[in-house]
């Protein structure tokens, strides 16, 4: 289900806390003094559910110019937004700069909703709609839908909802929940029982309860007790939601709107700002150097200074890059929009984007720092780095050549790196000097292309318990580091993607064939072996039939995988279980004499010297025994190489292991 936010904008007493009140059946003016004047001061929050199951909050802003710092509050984390125009009235003042502060703060979708139509005639209306269109030519509202209804006796309200709806489906993006939570407030007050309450639009992430997040600028943290969606208790909340919240260890005196709830070290606060200014074409001021503003972002109203980095002044129409020195902290991301109204008289000037939230003071007409600002707005940090990630999918790059490539610290590297692993967007595999980065989309088709071979793999190959790791890093991913691939594969094992045996690498859940050929092969190798004994057989020469060289090795490799039979020599194989006899009978004799020889091991298994010389170099291999050199036992005979191990307990352990000294 999508979370829907719904503004209202327009000028005052179009009918939009009527209109709400139509389509949701409750009255957003909640004080006193609205109800008594009949126009809305403070922001107003209700809900209502659309026909197909979504649930869409419905935020009622002030119309008056006096309340412009509560519409702009109001449209913080907002999807789309009714424009309320009164058939009897037309567009007012107060509508049109609406529609710019609107424009400046990015809101695109949005439905011209041309309200007291019960009191005016089709002629006029037409007229009306007319006009409408004229006003809105080359806007952002250009191609908005214009529906008609009449508040007070519901008409139009379906074709209203029903617009709604199929905005709400097909162009509104669900917001992401994936990254850390931010809660810009807009309302605090107390409750007695309860304590200290907010309420606000949860612009990302999500909030749990028991959660312990910091209050922005205030520094301080504090626990989520209860939250409530749409009034209604719930244990997490979700971008897009309208919440209320009960905090533990914060005073309502504390907290202003324009405070923000995130999670601790995720932000900092600040007093400058880097942005990108641009004024209204219909704006009547010239931005100076060190004007005095009003600067309005998030639910946050504070004055500041403008700093013209680059030009001497930025007129109607125009843009340009700004510092703003602010009088009081505050606390933004990049990217975030803002608009200004000029200090007085008070109109809405222009507005923009943050590029840095947390600079140093700069000097005009410096250009390293235009410069910077200006790769900045082309994209974020994070945007730049995830682009420069995206064009090494083959071979993954290190932080320090993005360093190099972004002309950013390493610190200002690795903190865009974790913002965008949070994100979900890329992938970091450690090493002791360095960190290799990798684009999840990257990863993903790797991913893919791994397990595609490996299905292939099996299909050819029933009898093997995967694919050698060593021949999928040559054949797929054979620019990538041995190391850094080495942990690539053993994320994806700790994932679940894929499953390991030793070397090999399969899908989950493979098994190896184990049907009447394995049965009939398995047992002609073990029987020979079995009857060979101590004599030992070469592996060609046992018999097994009409079978493929392949699959016969291949089910030998099985067998030596689950212990049954062991290697010898590079032509020998024999029964497990005989070689724990032979290792056994040489610790007892080990016991007696720290040397045993060729001979005495032939005569102790009853065998040739020719197949005691692999059962000695074979203990030699499991550190039974250690080879120390050549000595001649007797005199004309050819000689024998001696072994000698001597033996202790080793401490802490139960079994009889034995170690050289």
């Amino acid at each position: 289900m999508k979370h829907i936010i719904i503004g209202t904008a327009g000028h005052i007493d179009h009918g939009k806390t009527t209109l709400i009140k139509a389509l949701t059946g409750r009255n957003t003016d909640r004080w006193e003094e609205e109800q008594r004047r009949g126009i809305t001061i403070d922001l107003g929050f209700t809900w209502f559910d659309l026909p197909g199951g979504d649930r869409a909050g419905i935020i009622d802003v002030p119309g008056h110019e006096r309340f412009i710092n509560n519409m702009v509050a109001g449209v913080v984390g907002m999807d789309m937004v009714l424009l309320v125009v009164a058939a009897d009235e037309g567009i007012m003042p107060q509508t049109r700069e609406h529609m710019d502060i609107l424009s400046l703060l990015g809101i695109e979708k949005s439905i011209i909703v041309l309200n007291k139509c019960d009191l005016v005639d089709e002629e006029w209306t037409e007229l009306v709609e007319e006009e409408i269109r004229e006003e809105l030519a080359g806007s952002f509202l250009e191609k908005a839908p214009i529906v008609r209804v009449s508040a007070a006796t519901g008409a139009g309200l379906k074709e209203l909802v029903d617009i709604i709806e199929k905005i709400a489906e097909e162009e509104v993006v669900e917001k992401d929940t994936a990254t850390i939570p931010r809660l810009p407030i807009d309302r605090a007050f107390s409750l007695s029982g309860f304590g200290t309450i907010i309420t606000g639009t949860l612009l990302s992430g999500t909030i749990t309860k028991e959660d312990v997040l910091e209050m922005y600028p205030i520094g301080k943290t504090s626990k989520i007790r209860s939250i409530q969606v749409h009034g209604q208790d719930v244990d997490k909340c979700y971008a897009g939601q309208r919440v209320a919240i009960n905090l533990s260890n914060i005073k309502k005196r504390e907290i202003g709107r324009g405070c923000v709830l995130a999670p601790p070290g995720s932000m900092k606060n600040t007093d400058l700002l880097d942005v990108k200014m641009n004024i209204l074409d219909s704006s009547m001021r010239v931005l100076t150097n060190h004007t005095r503003l009003h600067l309005f972002t998030g639910t946050s109203e504070i004055l500041c200074r403008a700093v013209l980095l680059d030009k001497e002044e930025i007129g109607p129409g125009e843009s340009g890059y700004v510092q703003l020195r602010l009088e009081e902290e505050i606390a933004l991301r990049r990217g975030d929009k803002f608009v200004v109204r000029f200090y007085s008289p008070m109109e809405t000037i222009g507005g923009g984007v943050v590029l840095e939230p947390n600079p140093s003071i700069h000097r005009r007409f410096q250009e390293p720092v235009i410069e910077d600002l200006k790769r900045k707005e082309s994209g974020s940090t994070a945007d730049v780095i995830e682009m420069h990630v995206k064009n090494y999918k083959d071979t993954m790059i290190t932080l320090s050549d993005l360093a190099r490539l972004t002309a950013l610290s390493p610190e200002e590297v690795e903190q865009d790196i974790e913002e965008l692993k949070e994100q979900g967007l890329i992938r970091t595999y450690a090493l002791k000097k360095d960190t290799y980065v990798w684009h999840a989309g990257a990863a993903k088709e790797a991913e893919e292309t791994l397990l595609n071979a490996l299905k292939k793999y099996e299909a050819s190959y029933p009898y093997r318990y995967g694919m050698k790791k060593a021949e999928i890093h040559t054949n797929y991913f054979r620019k990538i580091k041995p190391n850094v691939f080495d942990l690539y594969i053993g994320s994806l094992t700790e994932e679940g993607i894929l499953e390991r045996v030793d070397e090999f690498l399969c899908t989950p859940g493979y098994q190896v064939r184990k049907d009447t050929l394995y049965d009939r092969v398995s047992a002609a190798l073990m029987g020979a072996m079995e009857k060979a004994g101590f004599d030992f057989v070469r592996y060609s020469e046992i018999p097994v039939g009409s079978v493929d060289p392949d699959v016969e090795d291949d089910i030998r490799n099985i067998l030596l995988e689950e212990g049954k039979i062991v290697k010898v020599t590079d032509e020998m194989y024999t029964l497990s279980s005989y070689m724990e006899e032979a290792k056994e009978k040489i610790q007892e004799k080990l016991k007696e004499d720290p040397v045993i020889t060729i001979a005495q091991v032939r005569d102790m298994f009853q065998t040739s010297r020719k197949s005691a010389k692999p059962i000695l170099e074979y203990m030699d291999s499991i550190k039974v025994t250690k080879k120390t050199g050549g000595e001649s036992e007797f005199c004309g005979e050819p000689h024998f190489a001696k072994r000698a191990v001597h033996f202790h307990a080793v401490r802490g352990h139960s079994r009889g292991n034995v170690h050289e000294i």
